[in-house]
């Protein structure tokens, strides 16, 4: 990282940077290009401090063809966005969070569709405990990133 003055190295600080994201871009590769897709996620960390994102989708489509059980994507996220502008001195700075990273893909198995749905739930209405209707398990395709490595940088107002 360039700038290491904005790098956020405290994981604890990357989890919460995460948490305040609404949009995860999933990028994939599709031939020559990338991929990049905004997805809603959810997010779980397991007890060693491994960290996994679940993204759902339609069972057809271009994202489930590019998407196979082992591929390795990569992410980005970013929130708290402010701009800044001087306009007597001409000058202009944006402030935000972002986290990076890349991992692999895995399809989730339909015993394990329920407990990914229910943390992309929880991610927009935290303790809730939020509704979502069981009769679209069979036409979802849930998926999982784990991730394994990631970086955090931000730059906020002194």
């Amino acid at each position: 990282m360039r700038r290491k003055d904005r790098e956020i190295t405290d994981r604890a600080e990357i989890l919460e940077a995460i948490r305040a994201c609404d949009v995860c871009r999933l990028g994939l590769v599709d031939g020559e290009y990338a991929y990049v897709l905004p997805l809603n996620f959810g997010m779980d960390v397991d007890e060693e401090g491994g960290l996994t994102l679940y993204f759902h989708s339609a069972l057809e489509g271009h994202k489930t063809e590019l998407l196979c059980e082992g591929c390795k994507a990569s992410f980005e996220m970013d929130s708290r966005h402010e701009l800044e502008y001087d306009e007597a001195k001409g000058h202009c700075t944006y402030y935000f969070e972002s986290v990076m990273g890349r991992g692999t893909i895995r399809i989730l198995g339909d015993d394990e569709k329920m407990h990914a749905l229910e943390l992309l739930m929880d991610h927009y209405h935290p303790g809730q405990n939020a509704y979502f209707n069981p009769a679209a398990m069979p036409r979802t395709l849930v998926y999982s990133l784990e991730v394994e490595e990631m970086t955090g940088k931000r730059k906020m107002p002194k």
